[in-house]
């Protein structure tokens, strides 16, 4: 023991002039000359195919391996099943409900395995699949649906009810399916599971298929950097491409499948939020892991199933990495078996990721960064890195640029907008071809909307937001849905909202109510207006009665104002 901490001293003594050495050298390889920031990894070849022929490539190396399984239940999928009912569930949706090539899938679920092979098999009928949060009410799904037009619908039973509702509120008549094995089929819509187990299955219409890996395979939708949602449009080779650059050695968060050993991730984070949807459900399976599946986050669910399953990988959001470090239940003992913890969505406050670690020494803490309009991962720590303040460094064939507000590409240290050009970059809106204009250039730059800054090696880090996003526990809440629905409120003449700071979910939106002549009515009753139409995280906290709302002369709100006057 001695000897080896003597041994472990010189080598500090070495390090300051070696990591200087590095620095330069990573300096010189990153950055060029017109102050673009290059991906220091190795480019990697990104075969031009379909997300589930990537998906299925591997396939006989972990056919018997669990591919997902519900944490509460025990109900598991293995690899070779996901195969079977995916290509069935295909078959079916041509079969049965008449999806053609590019037609739109909408799926309302919670993580449950069935999110799988309903995810593949809408690629497998050459449809897109588009998803909704589970917790949305009628209002807000009907919006997506008159947005995305889907074919057909997929939910459980807990949400089949918000779906008819939402497809009232949208007139329109589209068939649901539900995902159940407990409690029975709602009325009027078409069990899943006997779908995927019928043994008569036509096969033959999926040679019908005609995708390619340009085609689009996924509508998430996001506020982008702008006010109301929108569709964006990922195709096959993006998420592909987002899956490889994930693989390299010196960038990956998780081990081989072998014969003796499985990673197995926890996915709490959810699947209708591309980060689960993307990063941890479809490029996870590419790679043999094993899925586990919580519906819900309740914390002794959660911390059971840390334990139960020997965790190894934990993709998390700021709020779960607070309650990991500072819930008194969470033991060592729970962590164990964790060798990474990634964390996107929102900056992280190196405070939370110590008192993390202090449960857990043996854990590495990698932050990340990315949108869904990137499919989603930009840049990642690596491995030994306690830079936790930094989003890490561009993954491979990712470039970086920041820039000013006279459009010029400024040098390191420097803050502006962060511009962002690779592979996993979308197609662009859908039917929304301003929005896609004003969000990507012509050679290929996604403006992220993101004040950032990137120091000499390359590292990025998040200083701000731009767009003027509300962040709720890393949930995204535009003000422009806000503000358009405290105004169908009859007594409401305009409103603003904007975020402010709150030390439980980063954001809180803040509301500002003009109201018509001779109207008197309270804050609750528009609190109360908008929580019948909004998710949880979406509801107002604060709200504040004005005269006038400031706005510039073309009549565009200014709510940076509102923050500096009343924030």
């Amino acid at each position: 023991m001695a000897a080896a901490s003597v041994f472990s001293r010189s080598i500090k003594r070495l390090l300051p002039s070696r990591t200087a050495t590095l620095s330069l050298s990573m300096k010189n390889s990153v950055w060029t000359s017109d102050n673009i920031v290059k991906s220091p990894y190795k480019e990697v070849d990104i075969p031009n195919r379909i997300l589930t022929e990537h998906i299925w490539e591997n396939l006989e190396r972990w056919p018997d391996k669990v591919a997902i399984v519900c944490s509460l239940t025990d109900r598991a999928i293995t690899y070779h099943q996901l195969y079977k009912y995916s290509k069935t569930f295909g078959a079916q949706l041509r079969n049965k409900f008449q999806i053609t090539d590019g037609d739109i899938v909408c799926v309302m679920m919670n993580n449950l395995p069935e999110y799988a092979p309903v995810t593949l098999g809408t690629i497998e009928a050459g449809a897109i699949l588009t998803t909704v949060n589970p917790t949305y009410t009628p209002y807000e799904v009907h919006k997506q649906l008159l947005l995305s037009n889907p074919k057909v619908l997929v939910g459980v039973p807990k949400t089949v009810p918000i779906l008819k509702e939402a497809l009232k509120l949208a007139k329109k008549q589209i068939p649901i399916i539900s995902c159940d094995n407990k409690s029975g089929i709602p009325l009027g819509t078409v069990s899943f599971q006997e779908l995927i187990e019928d043994n008569h299955v036509n096969f033959e219409t999926l040679k019908e298929v005609n995708l390619n890996f340009q085609d689009v395979i996924l509508l998430p939708y996001s506020s982008g950097t702008t006010g109301l949602p929108k569709g964006v449009e990922l195709t096959n080779r993006n998420i592909v491409a987002n899956c490889v650059q994930q693989d390299d050695k010196e960038t990956r968060h998780y081990d081989d499948t072998t014969s003796i050993n499985q990673d197995s991730v926890l996915a709490v984070l959810p699947f209708y939020h591309i980060y689960g949807l993307s990063i941890v459900m479809l490029h996870k399976l590419t790679a043999g892991c094993k899925l586990v599946t919580l519906p819900k986050f309740q914390p002794d669910n959660f911390i059971a199933a840390l334990e139960k399953f020997d965790i190894s990988l934990l993709c998390a959001a700021p709020p779960l990495v607070l309650f990991l470090g500072t819930y008194p239940a969470v033991k060592s003992k729970h962590l164990k078996s964790v060798k990474r913890v990634t964390c996107g969505a929102a900056p992280l406050p190196k405070p939370d990721v110590e008192k993390l670690l202090a449960k857990g020494e043996h854990m590495q803490m990698l932050q990340v960064y990315g949108l869904t309009e990137t499919s989603p991962l930009v840049s990642t720590l690596t491995a030994g890195s306690e830079n936790y303040t930094s989003a890490g460094k561009p993954i491979p064939n990712t470039e970086l640029k920041i820039v000013n507000s006279d459009g010029q590409n400024i040098g390191a240290n420097e803050v502006g907008e962060l511009f962002i050009r690779g592979p996993q970059v979308m197609k662009g809106y859908r039917d929304n071809y301003e929005a896609t204009k004003n969000s990507i250039t012509e050679d290929g730059w996604f403006k992220s909307g993101d004040l950032a800054s990137i120091d000499e090696d390359g590292s990025l880090k998040i200083a701000d937001r731009l767009k003027e996003l509300i962040k709720v526990k890393g949930y995204q809440v535009p003000p422009a849905e806000l503000e358009s629905i405290i105004k169908e409120h009859p007594a409401v003449l305009d409103a603003g909202v904007v975020g402010v700071p709150d030390k439980h979910t980063g954001e809180k939106p803040k509301a500002f109510v003009v109201l018509k002549e001779g109207y008197r009515i309270e804050s609750n009753d528009i609190a109360n207006f908008v929580a019948e139409r909004v998710t949880e995280y979406k509801r107002l906290k604060e709200i504040m009665f004005l005269d006038g709302l400031p706005k510039n002369p073309s009549g565009k709100l200014l709510r940076r104002v509102l923050k500096e006057k009343y924030c």
